[in-house]
């Protein structure tokens, strides 16, 4: 149901002359300025009982009445589904988002998603946009994600993804022997055939993601990669575009390419490995209200902990028969 917040503020005098849109946006940092702005044009807003415009100049003493109806922003059903809560306070969530569930429901996906099971342990984030999802990892990729429960938080963290202030650090599998880490800096959008993919293109907006060695195998890397920037897909499409696409990638990461030799249990791993090797691992942010240091590490997944750990054998046991053999 709607809910119905009733506030007032006093305008400072050192705001005389602003526009009163650009002080409510101040004195009520929780709502967007479009959404105050919606208000003021409704008559939700009154400055001294009286409606005004939000391009209407402010005097400075004058009081501010906000009375208005938050409408549900997320249509979706409530389901009990479990979730691994890495952090916790009246203002946020921090997650675990195992591999193979979706964020946000859709013609396929109309119900089992992370959004269904946000509304069922918090139903007031049906006030929020996404239900308070404010960046979204892909279905099958693992990891922690940071959700508002309240629009002053949403509308900080939304800041700060746009400002580029969130540490966002996953570790990928990727094909390949990298000898050094880099930065791909190449712009992205959908691609112009395939509308399931993304694709870097001129025209596209940037992107930007900083990668470096965590561990180097015959035929494979594992890389810690890091977001400066937020696009849809960006890592696997970066990688793909470096020509070291991400272990079974069913999008970018084309044909399968064995280690020459490799043990046939690393063979059926890699064959088997069915998902995007890739993993949000840490998440850092300033608190959105009280502006302490958050930093959030979810560990990596089973499989890719055993993909790694073949990988790593697989190295060690060609070492050794390569010293065996000088």
């Amino acid at each position: 149901m709607p809910q119905t917040g009733s506030r007032t503020a006093l305008v400072p005098d050192t705001c005389a002359g602003r526009r009163l849109d650009a002080v409510l946006a101040e004195l009520f940092p929780e709502y967007s300025r479009s959404r105050l702005s919606a208000w003021i044009k409704s008559g939700d807003v009154t400055v001294d009982g009286e409606s005004a415009r939000p391009r209407d100049p402010v005097r400075g003493g004058e009081t501010i009445a906000l009375d208005a109806v938050e409408e549900v922003q997320t249509h979706a059903v409530a389901e009990d589904i479990p979730l691994d809560v890495l952090y916790e306070d009246e203002h946020v969530f921090v997650i675990d988002k195992p591999a193979g569930l979706v964020v946000h429901p859709g013609a396929g996906n109309p119900a089992g998603t992370l959004v269904n099971a946000l509304l069922h342990r918090d139903p007031d984030l049906d006030k929020l946009p996404r239900a308070g999802i404010v960046h979204r990892l892909d279905k099958d990729t693992s990891g922690v994600m940071v959700v508002a429960r309240t629009l002053q938080a949403h509308t900080a963290l939304v800041a700060q993804l746009s400002a580029r202030e969130v540490h966002r650090q996953y570790l990928a599998v990727v094909v390949g022997a990298l000898v050094s880490g880099g930065t791909a800096n190449a712009a992205i959008d959908r691609h112009p055939r395939d509308r399931l993919r993304m694709a870097v293109r001129e025209d596209g907006k940037d992107a930007v993601t900083h990668y470096r060695l965590r561990e180097r195998f015959r035929a494979h890397t594992a890389l810690e990669c890091r977001l400066e920037t937020g696009r849809t897909h960006q890592i696997r499409v970066h990688m793909a575009h470096l020509k070291h696409p991400i272990v079974g990638d069913p999008l970018y990461g084309g044909s399968l390419k064995l280690p020459k030799g490799a043990s046939e249990e690393l063979i059926v791993a890699l064959r088997g490995f069915k998902r995007q090797a890739l993993h949000a691992e840490v998440l850092e942010f300033a608190h959105p209200v009280t502006f302490d240091p958050v930093r959030c590490e979810a560990p990596v997944p089973e499989d890719m902990q055993r993909l790694m750990r073949l990988l790593r054998e697989d190295a060690a046991a060609h070492a050794e028969a390569e010293r065996a053999r000088r």
